[in-house]
């Protein structure tokens, strides 16, 4: 029997609560698969750090490599400086694990769900690639004369050939596995989304874009601006299939992507590094209000799980997850994916393993 290792951080707010409900659906489908893991349980968030004003060692970075993946639930103390312990987990996995992809799926799974009228699951089922090391994320730059009137803050966007290729090429055959499951005759659309237009520098994703694409001629290629694309989001997502941008977009684009397949709720992300790393998590934020209620919706974390098992090649049991999941929102058992559904955080983590059960039997 395979054994995976697996890291937990359950983090703040409503995070230990999410990700309980993913552990639970994890378990009954290795139940059913017959496959094991070994959970390993790492303390660092806000409330660790109240506690013991630690943050994460370099040596716990090390230990992450060697895990086949973690699960995250979520970041975030309203009593701790904003983006401190953010940054020291989540940058610390993205940076000390090279997770250069941003994996989001933007799935609609149920009509009655989006905001956007006449839009239906047939209309938005696209995913969008987001490079996860570069850009303004590469913590270049720093305040001088902090709270002075002559104050100045600079921040620099780094790009580089390597970055800006392994993203795009990842993204090219994203879009080439979902041409072939589509199965003959049929196409995939991979779009660029950048700013070369005013950000000059951009222009090295416009250029490489091209002169990878070469290496894909059965790929349809098209590109966006961004404010165009975050218009065209709205007005027309049945246009997009994948999408690959730069890290910032990438980071404003998904969150508008989660609100027309439903709400943060529903919106799970995975950071990878394709065949040796991956961290995955819901992406709701740790939501301190609801914290400790029982009313956090899981199912952002349980899509989390699926797309874990994804990644680490248990694809059959990733779909498990993501039937179970459509099953109950198009049947309107799980009427919405936020806290006013009705139905407590521990009702919908058994009804994800409720249904996963009875499509496996």
């Amino acid at each position: 029997m395979k054994t995976y290792t697996i890291g937990s951080l359950p983090g703040d707010g409503i995070g230990p609560e999410v990700a309980a409900e993913g552990l639970k659906v994890l378990q009954a489908i290795a139940d059913i698969d017959g496959f094991g893991y070994d959970i390993v349980d790492y303390p660092y968030s806000g409330e660790h750090y109240i506690k013991t004003k630690e943050l994460v060692p370099d040596s716990i970075i090390e230990e992450w490599k060697t895990l086949d993946a973690v699960f995250l639930g979520a970041i975030g103390h309203p009593d701790v400086e904003p983006g401190l312990v953010e940054r020291s987990v989540i940058l610390g996995l993205r940076f000390g694990l090279d997770l250069y992809i941003n994996l989001r799926p933007i799935k609609l799974y149920a009509e009655h769900l989006c905001p956007l009228k006449d839009k239906t699951p047939d209309d938005i089922n696209f995913v969008v690639v987001r490079e996860n090391t570069e850009g303004l994320y590469s913590q270049i730059g720093g305040i001088v004369k902090k709270d002075m009137t002559d104050e100045v803050a600079t921040v620099v966007g780094v790009y580089t050939g390597n970055g800006v290729d392994r993203a795009i090429r990842y993204s090219f055959e994203l879009a080439e596995r979902r041409r072939q499951a589509r199965g003959e005759g049929q196409s995939a659309k991979l779009m660029l989304v950048d700013k070369a237009n005013a950000i000059r520098p951009h222009d090295i994703w416009t250029r490489r874009f091209a002169k990878i694409g070469k290496e894909f001629p059965e790929i349809e290629q098209d590109h966006a601006y961004v404010d165009a694309c975050c218009m065209w989001m709205v007005k027309n997502p049945e246009w997009f299939d994948v999408v690959v941008t730069t890290n910032l977009f990438g980071d404003i684009i998904t969150d508008l992507g989660a609100m027309i397949q439903g709400g943060m709720g529903i919106a799970a992300s995975g950071n990878i590094h394709p065949g040796k790393h991956g961290m995955f998590e819901p992406i709701h934020g740790s939501a301190p209000k609801y914290a400790g209620q029982n009313v956090a919706n899981p199912l952002g974390a349980i899509a989390a799980i699926g797309m874990l098992l994804d990644f680490v090649d248990e694809k059959k049991s990733s779909e498990r997850v993501e039937s179970a999941i459509e099953a109950l929102l198009s049947s309107g058992r799980i009427p919405s994916v936020d806290a006013r559904s009705g139905l407590s955080t521990t009702e919908i983590g058994d009804m994800v393993v409720g249904s996963i059960r009875e499509q496996a039997s």
